[in-house]
């Protein structure tokens, strides 16, 4: 299938995955310019969580534009940016209480970055292999899922250091916890070698992967890091950008792990598409910021806020979050049985919407070239859907958490379908 370009004067860095014309979109699904319906189980990459255009969100958004589209935060007091942090304060847990808005995942990684070095006096920072925190420079130092987004910009930032996650290739589930056990030695192992406690300000870490591979690890990994950082005084970031706002089930991934971060990262769902993202920490870290040491123009805007408030009352009133859990749990037992129907799947694995399809070609190796061949067929018949991992093995499923099992039942037609055509059956 060809896929449509844009014009030359438009930067080729921007890749197109699909030949979709868009001209709206509504619920769960795209409509392109000759009426076609297409069902969008990508949500913008995990942004659209109350589905395309929301009645009441697209409501908050007009309403607010007619009043001020820009009102610099530190020229204007606005009390809409009370009622969005009160309102994030009901689903952040309490010793997250001081918030820092920005306009995109990038920046708010960055924003805790250096909220973490200010606030330590420490300058080193340790992230995990797999993890993806962004495009900009520190954002970018940090991040390790594919080679292509830092291949030709290095030397990237200096202080950072990677350290493994227990996620395994070779597809062995049963010696999870030896692998979390070997982890977690050579967490400590790096700490006594290359960046000692004294000098690392934080760890950052995305508690599910996303352009990783969606991979949940085990608990154990998780609350392991989480103790070695309180022995050592040192910063735990959460990257919940793709993971929040009720994406697995939970508002917050770390719900699933009992832990809480000393810094959370959020983006993406938080504004149903709008541009806004975040920092929540607990005060006492918040008033180590020197004031005027950071900021933005832009962040947070007005019609970004007013779209959030009324994206996080969509989200309780329409009980969005356990549906995601609901149906989540019935794509993952759907998936899990086309696995032991279809060998080319090796994993199937996710918590609520967020949920990872892994293939292997007949050689047992990352089945890049027939995830894509899978995705392409979907996308001829109506299902958009994306790959993730270090392959581009993965084909993950990222609905709007609106979704009915009927739309996810034709989606799983689609899918199934698919795979057959892929393979020659």
């Amino acid at each position: 299938m060809k896929v449509k370009q844009h014009s030359d004067k438009v930067s080729r860095v921007w890749p197109l995955f699909t030949n979709i014309d868009v001209d709206y979109g509504e619920g769960v699904h795209i409509y392109d310019q000759s009426g076609r319906k297409f069902i969008d189980c990508t949500s913008g990459i995990g942004v659209t969580n109350t589905g395309h255009c929301h009645p009441r969100v697209v409501k908050a958004i007009k309403e607010q534009s007619e009043k001020l589209l820009h009102g610099q935060t530190t020229i204007l007091y606005n009390s809409m940016l009370d009622r969005l942090t009160n309102d994030l304060q009901k689903i952040i847990p309490e010793k997250l209480n001081c918030f820092f808005f920005s306009n995109s995942g990038s920046e708010a990684v960055e924003g805790a970055i250096k909220l973490a070095r200010h606030a330590t006096k420490k300058p080193n920072i340790i992230c995990f292999q797999g993890g993806y925190h962004g495009r900009s420079i520190g954002a970018l130092s940090l991040t390790t899922a594919k080679s292509v987004y830092r291949s030709g910009y290095q030397p990237l930032m200096s202080g950072v250091f990677v350290s493994p996650h227990p996620y395994s290739r070779q597809y062995r589930e049963e010696d999870s916890e030896e692998r979390t056990r070997y982890c977690l030695a050579e967490l400590e192992h790096l700490l006594n070698t290359q960046t000692s406690p004294d000098e690392t300000a934080a760890m950052i870490i995305e508690p599910i992967l996303g352009e990783g591979g969606y991979v949940t690890p085990p608990e154990s990994f998780i609350n392991g890091i989480r103790d070695i950082c309180n022995k050592n005084n040192i910063v735990l970031i959460f990257d919940e950008i793709q993971t929040g706002f009720g994406r697995t089930g939970e508002y917050f991934a770390f719900k699933h792990f009992n832990i809480v971060p000393d810094i959370l990262v959020i983006a993406k769902g938080i504004a149903s598409g709008l541009p806004l993202s975040g920092i929540a920490a607990n005060k006492e870290i918040m008033d180590k910021w020197i004031p005027g040491s950071h900021g933005g123009t832009y962040g947070p805007n007005p019609i970004s806020m007013a779209a959030a408030i009324e994206t996080i009352n969509v989200l309780e009133d329409e009980e969005l979050v356990s549906n995601a859990k609901e149906m989540g749990d019935f794509l993952l037992a759907e998936l899990q049985a086309l696995k032991k129907e279809y060998p080319i799947i090796v994993d199937v694995r996710g918590k609520g919407l967020m949920i990872g399809c892994e293939f292997v070609d007949d050689n047992g190796n990352p089945g890049t070239v027939i995830a894509e061949k899978v995705r392409q067929n979907c996308l001829s018949r109506g299902l958009i859907l994306l790959t993730c991992g270090p392959y581009n093995q993965v084909i993950r499923w990222i609905p709007p958490l609106t979704i009915k099992k009927t739309e996810l039942e034709k989606a799983l037609t689609i899918f199934t379908l698919a795979i057959k055509d892929s393979l020659g059956k």
